[in-house]
């Protein structure tokens, strides 16, 4: 605050003392009173001196004011005396008598300084942006009002801070559907200012739905019959999409081009008048017409153009603006803007420049509206800026148009001509040779653009002959504009024939040709290049006239005997010198004039002085200057030579052409590119910004909810819990039964086997006569291995059951599971989902979706009640089993205890064995001493038979 005290310092006067003295009091109490009700009369005191006492008020309470917006914005009033003061403080609007305070001096920039000082803190700044959620209007209004002069002050630095905001431009946008119209209409201005120079801003607010918010605003307010607030709207709506490729995109993709043909209908008698056109309705029509010429301007990308103005004959746009342009009583700057809205329309369209030629005008009898555009033009008595409008139109109607210009053109031919009505040939050779030079210039420069890059209509150009007066022969078109050349006359004059000229000899040898038969030619462009005199406008003739000799030799075919490329060369270095040459020619583009048409196609001059070149002059210029200083520059060649450099010239013209598209492709690509990554950048930032506003939104449903969260979820967790485990424990014990009953399957089968060996050994062992006393055993063995048989299968049968019931049960339990999952997502998805912008109607969505979920658990709660009545079901069934399995553990108890005892017997039978055995060999060696013979064979025949038998039994056994 250092900057201020040598206002305050410094004697001057009681009155500023006292005032002083009484804002440190009012401070003080400010800060020391406990009472919000002090606090208050504190503040609205100084409030009351902050007009008076700018200084002192700002330097000593400002950041005692911005303290009471913290600690006291719950209290309407003072918060809004608090903002009132500050408003004060900042604006930097002159006082009123009874606020000048005697000998006390302020700067210029106060305002400006003290803004510096409040939004050096960027807190400040998002406090002001909090204030605005407060709908009482004593909050809301100033907040505005004060946001408004901070952005007047300094608007760079204030629109740094509210971008970085996440919810600063959502929040400032609200106030456009505010219900109160003042707040709303000051909220207009604080958006225009805001989005003034700044791209990004600009991207954020048409994404949050401006374009419609304004259009509807305008619609409310009577569309161009409206006040100032449609003013308001269409400056805000210019914003928005001047040098801004991504809105205009937007804008048009929108529809909203659509929405604009109902500002312009304009068909009621009372519009039809002079009476009808106020002028707010004047100011509204034109920045209405300046919205659609900033669609589809030619400085906007070749794509875009062409995209808005095939929009603007679909809607009927183009329809309306030319039936403006035939209406009688439509004040002069409407109609200049009007004319010129349609030329940027129908520039390289061809299917708006086709419609433009049928139109009408409706007068007796009707002509076309290219007629009487031109009948203006070449009017002098008509306002300046509307010629230049219809000479823009005209040009833009013939640009890239050869069917116009072949239209133009035959209008001018004998064999088209008609003495009953007037064509536009007869009226651009009227202004040709009118006394008028601006007409003159105007009506050359139509011509030029009549035949500019196209070589036919120059040929056919070649053709008109002109009657210059009675019984004198006629002579050329080309040939009369020379001789008006060579008269002298004003600037303009000179200027626009000699463009007319250039242009019509570039590219075409037979005009050259034409040019050089008149002897008289060339000597006075010679007179004119070796000049050395005259001031900066006959510096321009002279570097004209070097054009038109340069382009003489450019596209000279040696047609002409006199003439030819090598004589001209050879009289530019003998007469002129081609370094004075090249210096005559190089003045042309240092010329401001030259400078400032190349820039845009239209022609913006406020006074006829300014008219000097065109806009498609100075491209032709630039196309051919070095060629023609090469041309003129090179050594004498043969005729050989010279048509290889034609064909050498015409071959780099074609690749540079070449190389000219595709860097023009390059270039769109590329922009098309960096465009697609500014909108996906800012639909970033909006993205951000709403998921930022959601978070708040649902974190009050989140509140909402966690009650009935609390209260439901541990109730299910807990249910869901017990479900788990129950489960939990029903698969363990079915796997541990499912083993049990393995382990049972394989100790049957060990047992089969051992008793199958048994037998085979007793069996092979035991000779028939031992079978046969063993019957009983055989037998008993059979049916206890059947008896396992049978009880084996039962088990098995039982398990199957079993594992029916265990998949039924884990499908039930799968689809509870399902279910809870379910719910879980959609409680998550009610609480994190992003929604519309609309937030009313996401809060809508959002208790609908908390009600379908308290449903939802109320029937998951049911289901899970069932369930739990399922699994006691399932738990009788699993005591049921687990019994069935313990009579199986004694089964297997009884088997074991079977089997020892087959054991045991098969022991026995293997001693009875071992001892016969014995016996029968003590039997042989006794049969063997008493001298009987014991034979061998039958004795191993015998055994071989035993054996064969043996196995049949075995197999028996097995099947």
């Amino acid at each position: 605050m250092d900057i201020f005290r040598k206002y305050l310092g410094g004697p001057q006067g009681v009155a500023q003392s006292s005032g002083a003295e009484t804002v440190e009091r009012l401070c003080d109490r400010v800060q020391s009173s406990t009472l919000l009700d002090d606090r208050r009369d504190a503040v609205r005191a100084l409030k009351a001196l902050s007009k008076k006492y700018r200084v002192e008020v700002g330097t000593r309470g400002m950041d005692i004011i911005i303290k009471v917006l913290e600690t006291d914005r719950s209290d309407a009033e003072i918060t809004g005396y608090a903002l009132d003061a500050l408003c004060n403080i900042m604006s930097n609007e002159p006082l009123d008598s009874e606020d000048e305070v005697p000998n006390h001096q302020l700067p210029d920039d106060l305002g400006a300084q003290f803004t510096e000082i409040f939004i050096k803190q960027s807190e400040n700044v998002a406090l002001l942006l909090s204030l605005l959620d407060e709908y009482d209007f004593h909050v809301r209004w100033p907040t505005v009002r004060l946001l408004t002069i901070l952005l007047t002050n300094k608007i760079k630095e204030l629109q740094e801070s509210i971008l970085v905001n996440p919810l600063g431009i959502s929040k400032l946008m609200d106030l456009m559907t505010d219900s109160r119209e003042i707040i709303r209409n000051d909220a207009l201005l604080l958006l225009i200012q805001l989005t003034k120079n700044n791209a990004n801003i600009q991207k954020i607010v048409a994404f949050e739905n401006a374009f419609e918010r304004l259009l509807i605003i305008v619609r409310e307010e009577g569309n161009s019959d409206g006040g100032i607030v449609v003013e308001d709207c269409l400056l805000f709506l210019l914003n928005l999409l001047k040098n801004n490729t991504s809105n205009q995109n937007f804008f048009r993709e929108g529809s909203f081009i659509n929405k604009l043909t109902i500002f312009f209908d304009l068909e009621s008698e009372s519009q039809n008048s002079q009476a009808g056109w106020s002028a707010q309705k004047v100011t509204n029509i034109h920045l209405m017409l300046q919205v659609v010429r900033t669609l589809v301007s030619p400085s906007n990308p070749q794509q875009q153009t062409s995209n808005c103005q095939k929009a603007c004959f679909h809607c009927g746009m183009l329809q309306q603006l030319c039936s403006i342009l035939m209406a009688s009583g439509v004040p002069a700057d409407v109609l200049t803007e009007t004319i010129n809205t349609v030329a940027e329309v129908i520039r390289g369209n061809s299917q708006n420049q086709e419609y433009f030629a049928s139109v009408m005008a409706p007068s007796t009898p009707p002509r076309p509206a290219i007629v009487v555009l031109l009948m203006s033009m070449v009017n002098e008595k008509q306002p300046f800026v509307l010629r230049c409008a219809v000479l823009y139109c005209f040009q833009s109607f013939l640009y890239k148009n050869e069917v116009g210009q072949s239209q133009i053109i035959q209008t001018l031919l004998p064999t088209s001509a008609d003495v009953n009505t007037i064509t536009a040939g007869q009226l651009l050779c009227g202004g040709l040779f009118s006394a008028d030079s601006l007409s003159t210039w105007f009506a050359s420069v139509a011509m030029l653009h009549a035949i500019m890059e196209n070589p036919t209509q120059k040929e056919q150009l070649l053709r008109v002959q002109l009657a210059t007066s009675l019984g004198s022969p006629p002579v050329s078109l080309l040939q009369q504009c020379c001789n008006i050349l060579a008269q002298g006359g004003k600037l303009q004059t000179r200027i626009g024939l000699l463009m007319l000229l250039c242009t019509w000899l570039a590219e075409c040898p037979i005009a050259v040709t034409h040019f050089l038969v008149n002897t008289a030619n060339v000597p006075y462009l010679i007179s004119q290049v070796s000049s050395s005199e005259g001031d900066e406008q006959e510096m321009v003739i002279q570097g004209m006239c070097a054009f038109l000799l340069g382009n003489s030799i450019l596209f000279n075919d040696n047609q002409s005997e006199t003439f030819n490329k090598a004589s001209l060369r050879q009289i530019i270095e003998k007469r002129i010198g081609v370094e004075t040459f090249t210096d005559k020619l190089t003045q042309i583009p240092k010329n401001e004039s030259y400078t400032k048409a190349a820039k845009k196609p239209n022609l913006n001059y406020k006074q006829p002085t300014e008219v000097i070149f065109d806009y498609g002059f100075t491209k032709l210029f630039k196309s051919l200057e070095s060629e023609v200083l090469r041309t003129v520059s090179a050594s004498g060649d043969d005729k050989e030579d010279v048509k290889k450099k034609m064909a050498s010239i015409k071959d780099h013209e074609s690749i540079v052409d070449q190389y000219k598209e595709l860097i023009k492709e390059q270039d769109h690509e590329l922009n098309e590119r960096r465009r697609g990554m500014e909108e996906l950048k800012s639909q970033n930032e909006f993205s951000q910004r709403e998921i930022g506003q959601l978070r708040e939104q649902v974190q009050q449903l989140k509140d909402q909810n966690a009650l009935f969260k609390a209260q439901k979820g541990s109730q299910n967790t807990q249910s869901t819990g017990n479900m788990k485990e129950e489960v939990t424990s029903l698969q363990q014990e079915i796997e541990r039964l499912k083993l049990s009953s393995t382990e049972k399957d394989s100790h049957i089968d060990r047992l089969r086997s051992d008793l199958t060996l048994a037998e085979a050994q007793v069996l092979a062992q035991t000779s028939g006569e031992d079978k046969e006393n063993n019957p009983n055993e055989l037998a008993v063995m059979q049916a206890t291995l059947n008896r396992l048989q049978s009880e084996n299968q039962q088990i098995q049968a039982t398990l199957t059951e079993r594992d029916k019931e265990l998949s039924q049960l884990k499908i039930e339990h799968k689809e509870q599971q399902d279910t809870i999952e379910q719910l879980k997502v959609n409680s998550q998805n009610s609480m994190d989902t992003t929604g519309s912008p609309d937030s009313e109607t996401h809060v809508n969505e959002l208790k609908e979706r908390v009600s379908r979920l308290s449903e939802e658990k109320s029937s998951l709660q049911d289901r899970v009640k069932r369930s739990n009545e399922e699994n006691l079901n399932h738990l009788d069934k699993i005591h049921k089993l687990e019994a069935e399995i313990s009579r199986l553990g004694d089964d297997k108890i009884a088997v074991n205890e079977e089997l020892e005892t087959l054991k045991k017997e098969q022991e026995d039978l293997l001693v009875l064995l071992a001892d016969q055995d014995n016996k029968i060999e003590k039997y042989k060696s006794k049969l063997k001493e008493l001298g009987h013979e014991v034979e061998e064979d039958e004795d191993d025949d015998d055994l071989l038979d035993d054996d064969d038998d043996d196995d049949e039994d075995e197999d028996d056994i097995e099947n």
